[in-house]
């Protein structure tokens, strides 16, 4: 049996250039111009025996990732979330109640990563099992946050994890396929080990006082504790529905200058305008490579996986830090 991929369906939204609008305006604009999610559905027209394979729901592309390497074509999976799109200010639709109500397991991030999402999922009508993946791993609380961090997957270790949490989830729901899951886990948790190791080792070559990041948005706490980076700024917190004020964007400017860092960093799911009008005004870099924070990147290109977006950030980081970067094998 083949698994039946998603079909994408994209929502075009047009980037903000930057300007020499003063910074005040342009954070104004800055929460309504974020780049938004699309809905992803898989096809169910095609073979009759994909009725014996369990329905599958992932929330987000992180997780989808995870869950087709480990299930293959013994599950039908579907992705609610497209590459690029942002889970934290998602708003479902129509055909994602379909989804979350014909699944037989429902595996999502929590930790408020997706509130659109999850309250879908606890709706009197989706009666699945439901496991919240991200939430096996040690949160961190975060100051001035209702919620703890959900960005759990920056810290390999942590992934791995969550691995483990979704192979025994696909056990629970067909028994049958257990050494296929088990197999396939075993050998994602391997590559899982030794990305551990290279990330670490890529940070190193960074020098110390180097080792310095700032992001648009608070993404990367556990990425930065696990490989010894220090996160000395964002723009706004956990959650892009966050507006950043015109004196947030001045703290962050002048944290920029005081602190020495030479390159910041836009990410692929926020639009970037703010933060470049944050490097032009603190006169540092802004790296052209931007960082996947809440999803992986579009198929075929260098981030269309957890490891392979893992992989780039690392790359863009130690590279615009002034690290040594290897090649992950």
């Amino acid at each position: 049996m083949k698994m039946r991929k998603a079909r994408t369906r994209a929502l075009a939204h047009p980037l903000l250039r930057p300007s020499s609008l003063r910074v005040w305006a342009i954070a104004a604009l800055f929460l309504g111009l974020t780049t938004s999610g699309c809905n992803l559905t898989n096809s169910n027209s095609d073979s009759s025996s994909a009725a014996d394979a369990p329905e599958v729901v992932a929330t987000s592309t992180i997780l989808a990732d995870l869950t087709e390497q480990i299930g293959e074509s013994e599950i039908q999976l579907t992705s609610i979330l497209e590459p690029g799109a942002d889970p934290h200010v998602y708003e479902p639709v129509p055909a994602d109640t379909v989804a979350l109500e014909r699944a037989d397991l429902i595996l999502y991030n929590g930790y408020n990563l997706e509130p659109g999402l999850i309250r879908l999922t606890n709706s009197a009508g989706v009666e699945a099992k439901k496991v919240a993946v991200g939430e096996v791993a040690p949160s961190l609380e975060v100051e001035g946050q209702s919620t703890p961090d959900p960005h759990v997957w920056g810290d390999v270790q942590n992934v791995i994890l969550m691995v483990n949490a979704i192979r025994d989830a696909l056990i629970e729901v067909s028994e049958s396929d257990r050494p296929t899951f088990e197999q396939n886990a075993a050998d994602l948790v391997a590559e899982l080990e030794r990305l551990d190791t290279w990330i670490a080792e890529q940070i190193a070559t960074i020098p110390p006082d180097n080792r310095r990041l700032v992001t648009t948005h608070d993404a990367f706490q556990y990425y930065a504790r696990a490989y010894s980076l220090n996160v000395i700024g964002t723009l706004i917190g956990i959650s892009t529905e966050e507006q950043p004020s015109a004196q947030t964007v001045q703290r962050l400017v002048e944290s920029v200058r005081e602190t020495g860092v030479p390159t910041i960093f836009a990410e692929t799911t926020i639009n970037p305008a703010l933060i470049q009008t944050v490097a032009e005004e603190a006169e540092v870099d802004l790296s052209p490579q931007q960082l996947y924070s809440d999803s992986i990147g579009a198929p075929g290109g260098d981030g269309d996986s957890y490891v392979k977006m893992m992989v780039s950030n690392t790359r863009a980081i130690v590279e615009a830090l002034g690290g040594t970067y290897t090649p992950f094998e």
